[in-house]
């Protein structure tokens, strides 16, 4: 994917998860009769500005487009007008102050809950949990697993897909836990296999965990001819063609697909002398596989895919598809698990079990968005989902200037039947400040440090 169209899916990603956590905040101030003087999308100069409704609120595109806020009318930021007071923000009640700021988090997890039900409707289609041959030395070589087994079950709940499996496994890696795989081989027969965890370091959970593991996703051979080949891609700028089937990359032979794969990847950025065959005869093209992240390391892509034989994929794939009310509920559980799966490696960061590396700034955020819409709509929608869900987190830690430290504020005032001290919530700003600005750095010092040595 182009510079531009990785930019251009950032901003978009970006507008959209700000829009739908400003909106949050925005319809609840009117539903408590607040009133609102300005919706921002972004911060400092605008850009462009509506005045809308009896109200004449600001509806306000700015230039920086890291972020955005609902202005509401609040007698701390300057004179309200007497017929007006009752509308202030500061006049509500603890509650409805609470409920305000609340929903802007709240309306990032209803996103993301809308868009895993919407995708669970849709149908899509998932690899099959069938394992291939684990590397020796390994814990699921250890633990018995044959080429060729299915995965029916971990600690005695149903698995379906090979994101079921990988979920489930992270999620043992990051406890330090053991699971039981209930697996069936080619013939039919059932086993069981104990991975145990409780030794595995917390921090490879963002790593490739089910290759550390030692458990990899079936993959029959496959001829090196090539089937799909992405437009604006690599393979396509370099002339190549569906049907072309690759002999040889820099005069290395090529006997199947994964040999062609591993050395695509293992060349990011740089140029590979491909030769193929076309229509009976030989021909050979320049090809620099795009650079792209893979955990915390770089690989070449080039945008093409395999041919496939027929029914090939009927044996690796099911189509997983749900009705309202099912999809509904996977889609609420997927977002609560994906959400504490976030606050437990905050927390892990937090104690030092999980390194501060994994922290990703707007750099790397961006690379991410241009990848997934690169893949299509549903990765695309995937990814703003996840985004989202990190979003809501992120806002409901109890850090001043977040959400979730007014909230802690609110909850105090709750507690004590009266609000805060100026002093103490002037003190929680210099905190709060001191914190973001100390993950910001840390953020942006990750993006550099992956573009610089990959």
């Amino acid at each position: 994917m182009s510079f531009v169209q990785t930019v251009v899916a950032f901003i978009v990603a970006l507008g959209v998860l700000i829009v739908v956590h400003e909106y949050g905040h925005y319809l609840i101030a009117r539903l408590c009769r607040v009133k609102v003087l300005r919706f921002s999308v972004g911060f400092g100069r605008p850009l462009a500005l509506w005045r809308l409704g009896p109200d004449r609120t600001e509806w306000v595109i700015a230039a920086i487009p890291f972020g955005g806020y609902v202005k509401m009318l609040d007698e701390r930021e300057g004179p309200v007008e007497p017929a007006e007071l009752a509308r202030a923000f500061n006049r509500q009640s603890v509650w409805k102050r609470f409920a305000i700021v609340i929903a802007g988090p709240l309306f990032n997890f209803l996103f993301a809950v809308l868009v895993y039900a919407g995708l669970f409707m849709h149908g899509l289609p998932e690899a099959r949990p069938i394992l291939g041959a684990p590397p020796a030395g390994t814990l699921a070589a250890a633990a018995g697993i044959q080429a060729g087994d299915t995965v029916r079950a971990i600690d005695g709940e149903p698995i379906a897909t090979w994101q079921d499996l990988r979920w489930r496994v992270l999620q043992a890696a990051l406890e330090r836990r053991s699971v039981q795989l209930e697996t069936e081989n080619q013939r039919g027969h059932l086993a069981a296999a104990k991975l145990d965890l409780s030794g595995f370091p917390s921090a490879d959970v963002e790593t490739d965990v089910l290759e550390k593991i030692g458990l990899r996703l079936h993959r029959p051979p496959l001829e090196p001819v090539l089937g799909q080949v992405l437009a604006g891609g690599a393979a396509e700028r370099a002339g190549l063609q569906s049907g072309d089937r690759i002999l040889r990359v820099d005069a290395k032979p090529i006997e199947n697909w994964d040999a062609f794969v591993a050395a695509v990847r293992s060349r990011p950025g740089s140029a590979l002398n491909i030769t193929f065959e076309r229509a009976g005869a030989e021909q050979t093209a320049q090809v620099v596989p795009e650079a792209v992240s893979a955990g915390s390391a770089r690989i070449g892509r080039i945008g093409a895919g395999p041919r496939q034989p027929e029914g090939y994929a009927d044996r690796l794939l099911i189509r997983v598809q749900h009705g309202p009310v099912a999809s509904l509920s996977r889609a609420v559980a997927k977002t609560a698990d994906i959400a504490i799966f976030s606050l437990k490696m905050l927390g892990k960061m937090l104690i030092g079990e999980v390194s501060w590396r994994h922290l990703s700034g707007p750099v790397t955020i961006a690379d991410f968005a241009g990848q997934s819409a690169s893949l299509g709509w549903v990765s695309y929608l995937t990814f703003l989902a996840l985004i989202s869900i990190s979003l809501g987190v992120l806002n409901l830690l109890p850090i001043p200037l977040l959400d979730g430290g007014h909230l802690m504020y609110y909850g105090i005032e709750i507690i004590k039947g009266k609000p805060v001290s100026e002093r103490f919530m002037e003190l929680g700003q210099r905190v709060g400040l001191a914190l973001l600005l100390v993950m910001m750095a840390f953020a942006f010092y990750n993006d550099l440090n992956r573009l610089l040595t990959g």
